[in-house]
């Protein structure tokens, strides 16, 4: 049976996760977690006045995609930051939703409009 990337796995619907709840989500150990919150910027859980993690859902979807590209992908911890850093940077340039074409066309009607 092969892995998809498509597959999303099931995160329960909370506000905040425990570091023990995310060890048992991912099956990573809570030590890994540690590490990982130190390499990846990313993944910034809140902490309790007594100093306790808690993670939120975007953390653990975060954790999910660095697992992937680490174990299953076979990423050096360096390769996943470049990765992850190029995915944030397609999502925050938009395309152009208006091509020159369309422009023209529009500043053409526009004239005749005046023109009239």
């Amino acid at each position: 049976m092969e892995k998809t990337e498509n597959v999303k796995p099931i995160i329960p619907d909370k506000l905040y996760f425990r570091i023990g709840e995310v060890s048992n989500l991912t099956g990573l150990e809570a030590y890994v977690l540690r590490f990982w919150e130190t390499e990846f910027k990313g993944i910034n859980p809140k902490r309790t006045e007594s100093g306790q993690r808690l993670y939120r859902k975007e953390d653990v979807e975060l954790i999910y995609q660095i697992k992937h590209l680490l174990h299953e992908k076979k990423y050096t911890i360096r390769g996943a930051k470049q990765y992850l850093s190029a995915k944030r940077k397609e999502k925050t340039e938009k395309p152009s939703l208006i091509t020159l074409e369309e422009i023209t066309s529009e500043l053409y009607i526009m004239k005749e409009i005046l023109d009239s």
